[in-house]
């Protein structure tokens, strides 16, 4: 029976490991991916939230008021990040 050389063992075993480093660097892409998709429905739920509020479309002066607005809020006492925060306000998606 013959023996495999180290020489080929290591061959082996070096491809494996740059086969699993591929399939890290697949993983990665796909969960980032992922992350964008989400991220990305997650911006377009608020702007729709914010034209359901305002009643019509927005333009491009509106985010830049709407921009302008939430600084203010956050300057004169941080009245956005708290109401964003506090979990009394709102209530639960779950609900």
């Amino acid at each position: 029976m013959a023996t495999r050389s180290y020489d080929e063992r290591i061959k082996e075993l070096t491809t494996k490991v740059e086969q699993l480093k591929a399939q890290e660097r697949d993983l990665k892409k796909r969960q980032a991916a992922d992350e964008r998709k989400k991220r990305t429905r997650r911006l377009i739920e608020l702007g729709g939230i914010v034209e359901s509020v305002l009643g019509r479309p927005t333009t491009d002066q509106d985010k830049v008021r709407f921009m302008y607005f939430l600084k203010l809020q956050e300057k004169n006492g941080g009245f956005f990040s708290k109401a964003m925060n506090d979990e009394r306000i709102g209530g639960d998606a779950n609900d």
